[in-house]
């Protein structure tokens, strides 16, 4: 006791210091495999649920042990050993079917999915004394029953259709019963009379029933979801619509939610119209615009209703440019992750023309003033009398630049939509010269714009003084933030171990300034000081991500061939 209990003391003492000492790893640890396990465990039931409902469905097209039946009889009345059978077979095929929406985190299926189970552990024991296969429930059982958590979302179990793929699956396992069902029962001479023969030994009729059972609801199932009628084509809103989204973007903390307001992309609302997703469709890409907008509180489920919709039409769900807060959402339905870039807000708090760090700040704006250059922020009220000189303005710098409007990620000259935001000029000699629609949030988190136009003989710096200008104007306003916007293809780590795509965006950052200015603009974003975030692509991984990125350019560049216009 003199050496074992100091022994003891003192290896308790180093690893109580050791554990606090890392307790911020191991909680960061902890945090990563909860993060993990919530990823894959609904996959993980969605399959141990379905090989449920194979055993059930199986064990139903087979013979039971005629000694068990020899045994059970004396306790147990042939009705009730026919009536579990067949029940057995048809919770079997229930449990197929609740394994899609188990892995899609549906919590009426985790409900139902709980009790099948319990009812195919009684009806296993009663059709024929099957230990195992009951056993081999309860484990399933077990393990579902304190995973409540992973399966939030409140969801209709009919609302959505079974993929393609679940459906081939389910008639497989059916089709794969009725042949286990023949192929026990070979020696037998099939006839009519044999389905209306019930006895205990009589395993080959009670067979039949149960498949055939099986099938029958199958069918039923298949025919009212056929006969239900087919749920509404996205569509592009109509200009009186975005009235209804109007409050929704101004009370998100985000500017970039002001994109919903061109009224170039489709919506789709959450249960209780608070949230909303904006997105586009090229190919089979179904690509949204950023996160969800709106009420938090509702992005879960409506992230699945996007996701299924986009499944629904056989499309790839996307969400282009999402912030890195919210990725365990979009893990959560199973997307890869794809960093795109790093965007650049500058706090404006710090923002100051003051003190010897901020000399080049004081100069871009000292220079276009002494050269009779102002500037004026306008209500959106106002924006109307102006039209026509701003149209003038971004004909001319779209001519100039040999380029054509931009659309989804970015703005255009669509007059509805200019009218619906303030706009910052700059004045020289009485005109006009320059302007930018202003993106601003009513809880003044975010400040940032959109539509930028100069005139080509607009004095050198015109950009650099309408930047500082609003900077300015933001933090006199009390704005936390001003959005510089995203620098493509920067931030990436480029490390020999690091995935791929890092490692070709990375390359593309470096020498692809013939095709895009990737440095420039990383470079001029960067003299602002600004905070920088990365912004990542959710979406099906592998080979698909090439085409996703094509769809998704061609959606920004305005080129498919069945873009529409509000």
């Amino acid at each position: 006791i003199y050496y074992l209990l100091p022994l003891i003391l003192a290896a308790s003492s180093l690893a109580a210091f050791e554990v606090s000492r890392r307790a911020e790893g191991l909680m960061r640890l902890a945090t990563n495999v909860a993060r993990w396990i919530s990823m894959f465990a609904p996959q993980l039931f969605s399959f141990l649920t379905f090989v449920a409902g194979v055993v059930l469905l199986f064990s139903g097209a087979t013979p039971a042990e005629n000694d068990r039946l020899e045994w059970i009889k004396e306790f147990l009345l042939l009705p009730v050993i026919e009536i579990s059978h067949f029940i057995g077979s048809i919770v079997g095929l229930g449990l197929l079917l609740l394994a899609r929406g188990l892995q899609r985190r549906v919590d009426g299926a985790y409900v139902l999915s709980l009790a099948l189970l319990g009812v195919g552990i009684v009806v296993s024991l009663l059709k024929g004394f099957d230990y195992e296969e009951a056993l081999i429930l309860m484990l399933m059982l077990m393990l579902l029953l304190p995973s409540r958590s992973y399966f939030y979302r409140k969801s209709s179990l009919f609302a959505r259709s079974l993929s393609p793929a679940w459906i081939v699956a389910i008639a497989v396992v059916l089709g794969c019963s009725l042949w286990l069902t023949m192929f026990s029962f070979k020696h037998i001479e099939y006839g009519k009379e044999l389905w209306w023969q019930f006895e205990i030994f009589g395993d080959a009729p009670r067979s039949l029933r149960a498949g055939a059972g099986a099938i029958g609801v199958a069918m039923v199932l298949a025919m009212w979801r056929l006969l239900r009628p087919t749920s509404p084509e996205p569509t592009l809103p109509r200009r009186e619509e975005l009235d209804r989204v109007s409050p929704i973007v101004k009370g998100c903390s985000s500017s970039v939610a002001h994109l919903a307001l061109l009224g170039d992309k489709e919506w789709l609302f959450s249960e209780n119209g608070r949230a909303f997703v904006m997105y586009g469709i090229a190919g089979r890409s179904w690509a949204a615009m950023g996160d969800p907008v709106g009420l938090k509180e509702e992005w879960k489920e409506l992230l699945w209703q996007f996701h299924e919709l986009s499944d629904r039409h056989g499309g790839w769900t996307v969400f282009y440019q999402v912030d890195a807060e919210n990725l365990p959402l979009y893990l959560d339905i199973v997307l890869s992750l794809l960093k795109l870039g790093e965007e650049a807000r500058v706090p404006l708090t710090e923002f100051s023309l003051e003190g010897h760090a901020n000399k080049p700040f004081r100069h871009w704006h000292r220079k276009p003033e002494s050269e009779g250059c102002s500037f004026e922020v306008v209500a959106a009220s106002e924006v109307a009398r102006l039209l026509p000189r701003l149209r003038e303005i971004s004909d001319v710098w779209v001519e100039y630049k040999n380029t054509r409007e931009k659309r989804f990620s970015l703005g255009y000259f669509h007059e509805p939509y200019l009218l619906r935001t303030p706009m910052a000029l700059v004045w020289k000699d009485g005109k006009i010269i320059a302007f930018a629609n202003i993106w601003a949030t009513d809880d003044h988190e975010e400040l940032s714009i959109d539509l930028m136009r100069h005139l080509p003989d607009a004095p050198a710096g015109v950009m650099d003084y309408m930047f500082i200008e609003l900077m300015l104007y933001g933090r006199q306003q009390g704005y936390h933030w001003f959005n510089l916007g995203i620098a493509p293809l920067s931030g990436l780590d480029n490390r020999i171990a690091a995935p791929f795509w890092n490692q070709l965006g990375t390359f593309i950052f470096r020498h692809g300034e013939h095709f895009y200015n990737f440095q420039g603009l990383r470079q001029y974003k960067e003299k602002f000081r600004p905070v920088w975030t990365p912004r990542y692509l959710a979406s099906p991984g592998g080979v698909a991500v090439l085409r996703i990125l094509t769809d998704i350019a061609t959606m920004i560049a305005g080129t498919d061939p069945k873009a529409r216009q509000a």
